[in-house]
This record gives structure tokens, C-alpha cells and sequence, in this order.
């Protein structure tokens, strides 16, 4: 069985066309960061939790979330300011025991428990493995004073997201020479649409209501009573 790390970054995404760091806003009363950390716990396949700040939040996230990151087994680490240099800092405590590395934004934490699952299945058969939405709508081009000059129609793309998952090897290599994974690596594997991200504190409500609106997950008994109340 496939045994993952989860690295889950506070730094934007830039070139998947994210904007602001939202992975601090509160969501119904608690930061983006805390709940994308809870769609990780409880799986027996995941044996590491590491979470990155940039080295300037560092002293304020531990004052603030150390004890819960702590009590759950989360590691937390300063890497920054960008989104290649958070995973460069994870990649170098990256545990031996994984034999892959799930890799995603902290400020999504509005995704299904069974696209994580079937992320999860498919890293097992494949290189590198993304979650993907459909679009809603065509696109247009343009040129460069911003006049449209053609349309598409949405079947030919796809919408890339996070998580992602890979070869412990193939992320280990990212992490040491600072070079993002090619498209052509990337096996898609469609998922829900509720998968949006948080970029400002405006998102948190439509956020909300893409977690409420989410299958809930099968509940496993708590091994022990201190289990249910971690957070």
C-alpha cells in the first residue's frame, strides 16, 4: 500500500493563476490552514503532516496554531516567500517510511474526502497525479491590447487545483533543484467543483458553503477520547 507525506503550503500558487494568501483567513470562525490540515488526519496512509509558513509568520503561527499542529502530529516549517522555495524547505524532511508526497495549497480546504481518496488510488499507478475541475463557461483569447480575437469551448481545458501527488523520488528531485513538475508529467483526474480557493477574506462565505455542501466522510471511531476533541 502507497504511504504518503502531506506538504501543505501557505505560499500562492502563482502559476496555477491563484492570488493572496488566504490560507489565514477564518472560515466560519477558524483559519483556512486548520481545516485543510483535517481533510489528512485520521488515514492510515498518511504517516507525516507538514505545514509551511514563510519564515516572517513563523513566530505568530506557532503562538497560534503550535499546540493544535502539535497535539495532531503536524510538523510546522518556515519556507518562503515563494511556492517553490515552501516546497524546497519540506523536501529536505521528507519521512523515508513514504512512498509518495501529496502536495497541496492550504488555502483549499474545500475538498472532497473521495477525490482525496481516489488522488490518492491513482498516485499508485502513476508518475504525478493532479485534481482537476471542469469549466463552467468558453474562453476567449486575446490579444495583446485585450480585444478578443477566439473563442473556446470548455471541453478543450481543464481547470488545474490542488492536491497533487507523486513519487517521493520525483518530489525530492523538485525540492532540490527548484523546478516545478511539466505539465506532461501530470496525470488529471477530474474532481468536484466545490474545490475553490480562498484568496481574501470576501471568499471565506462562498467557502462555507462549498464545505457544507461537501459528502461528509465516513467517521472512524477515535482510538482514544482525547482523539475527538483535537481541535
Amino acid at each position: 500500500m502507497s504511504t504518503f507525506s502531506v506538504v501543505l503550503l501557505t505560499a500562492v500558487p502563482s502559476h496555477l493563476g491563484a492570488t493572496g494568501i488566504g490560507a489565514f483567513v477564518k472560515v466560519d470562525g477558524r483559519e483556512c490552514l486548520l481545516r485543510t490540515v483535517e481533510l489528512f488526519l485520521n488515514r492510515d496512509n498518511v504517516k507525516q503532516i507538514q505545514l509551511v509558513v514563510t519564515p516572517e509568520s513563523m513566530e505568530e503561527s506557532k503562538r497560534k496554531y503550535g499546540a493544535h499542529l502539535g497535539f495532531s502530529g503536524v510538523k510546522l516549517l518556515a519556507g518562503g516567500p515563494n511556492w517553490i522555495d515552501q516546497i524546497a524547505a519540506a523536501g529536505q524532511n521528507i519521512s523515508a517510511e513514504c512512498s509518495h508526497v501529496i502536495l497541496h495549497d492550504a488555502a483549499r480546504p474545500a475538498v472532497a474526502y473521495a477525490d482525496i481518496d481516489a488522488l490518492m488510488a491513482e498516485a499508485a499507478k502513476r508518475p504525478a497525479v493532479a485534481l482537476s475541475t471542469d469549466l463552467r463557461g468558453g474562453l476567449a483569447e486575446l490579444d495583446e491590447s485585450g480585444k478578443p480575437i477566439e473563442f473556446h469551448p470548455p471541453q478543450k481545458f481543464q481547470q488545474v487545483v490542488t492536491p497533487w501527488a507523486m513519487r517521493r523520488d520525483r518530489f525530492v528531485e523538485i525540492a532540490k533543484t527548484k523546478r516545478d513538475l511539466a505539465a506532461g508529467e501530470l496525470t488529471l483526474l477530474r474532481s468536484s467543483q466545490l474545490n475553490l480557493r480562498v484568496g481574501a477574506a470576501s471568499d471565506a462565505g462562498m467557502v462555507k458553503t462549498m464545505i457544507a455542501m461537501l459528502p461528509k466522510p465516513k467517521i472512524r471511531a477515535a482510538d482514544n477520547p482525547f482523539e475527538e476533541a483535537q481541535w
